[in-house]
């Protein structure tokens, strides 16, 4: 018979899951136990505690569902999800940075034209978006698809308002031959992270700000190129020094430039005052 002590159960649960058939899972999971039994003992975990963690987990599934990651959630402000963004995509200094993706992505974004208004009438000051696509020489990276989506001027998300069954200030665009873009959207603004749930319960009990800061997602996919999430950040906006998700690097701010009303970057005319925003992404090759 196995007699398991305090002293020996570490090393045999490690030796258990290192049985794994894939050798990466084997590598993975007695790893995960070392660690898991390491921060146990470091703080000498208690019954209540870990029932605590067990129920915390169980409402985290719960409130989870096609439209709400809250996992991803929790993973983004303990910042892990920055963690293994840094670890996976150690771009070129010349490529742009990558981001957190965040929880509220959605697939299957409607394709806009050239231009396209992905906000389709909402209330807020007009915004285009415009600039290049391009390889780390320069080369113009024609056909990239930008899916971009972002939150509404009450920091909402589609996914987090019932009864919406279109998309709604998300769209997909396309580069032309010369590398080329232009999108139309709203002004974002800065807004809290979801405090309804157990992320945000967590949150509400330590001086951690649960807002971020304006900004716009970008999910760029080009062939022979790797996949670039990221985001725009509005140059002043609040709470850049203090992003929840540690989401803000500084190549990623950019101004929004106030125009007059006139001629826009689409080819066509604004009756209104509006904002124009340009950014140029560096992709680095496959």
């Amino acid at each position: 018979m196995q007699l398991v002590t305090e002293d020996n159960i570490t090393e045999l649960a490690a030796r258990r899951w290192a049985s794994a058939h894939d050798p990466r899972t084997a590598e993975l999971m007695a790893a995960l136990v070392r660690h898991l039994h390491a921060f146990a003992r470091e703080v000498r975990l208690s019954e209540t505690e870990w029932m605590a963690a067990m129920k915390w987990l169980t409402e985290t599934g719960q409130i989870s569902d096609e439209k709400r990651e809250e996992f991803i959630l929790a993973s983004d402000v303990l910042g892990l999800s920055m963690l293994v963004v840094q670890m996976n995509h150690a771009f070129d200094a010349k490529a742009t940075p990558a981001t957190v993706l965040g929880p509220f992505h959605i697939d299957g974004s409607p394709e806009k034209d050239f231009g396209g208004d992905m906000s389709d009438g909402l209330p807020g000051a007009p915004l285009y978006v415009t600039g290049t696509v391009t390889g780390l020489d320069g080369s113009p990276v024609g056909g990239a698809v930008l899916d971009v989506w972002q939150a509404d001027e009450e920091g909402a998300y589609e996914s987090q308002i019932p009864g919406i069954d279109e998309a709604r200030l998300r769209a997909k665009y396309a580069t032309r031959a010369d590398g080329s873009y232009c999108l139309r959207t709203i002004a974002p603004k800065g807004y809290s992270i979801p405090m309804d749930g157990p992320v945000g319960e967590l949150i509400s009990g330590t001086d951690i700000s649960h807002y971020r800061p304006a900004h716009v997602h970008f999910l760029i996919n080009a062939a022979g190129y790797e996949p670039l999430i990221t985001h725009l950040f509005q140059e002043g906006a609040e709470y850049l020094d203090s992003d929840v998700v540690f989401g803000t690097k500084q190549e990623l701010v950019v101004t929004f430039e106030s125009r007059e009303p006139g001629p826009t970057p689409d080819g066509g005319h604004s009756d209104e005052p509006w904002l124009e925003a340009r950014y140029d992404f560096v992709l680095q090759p496959a």
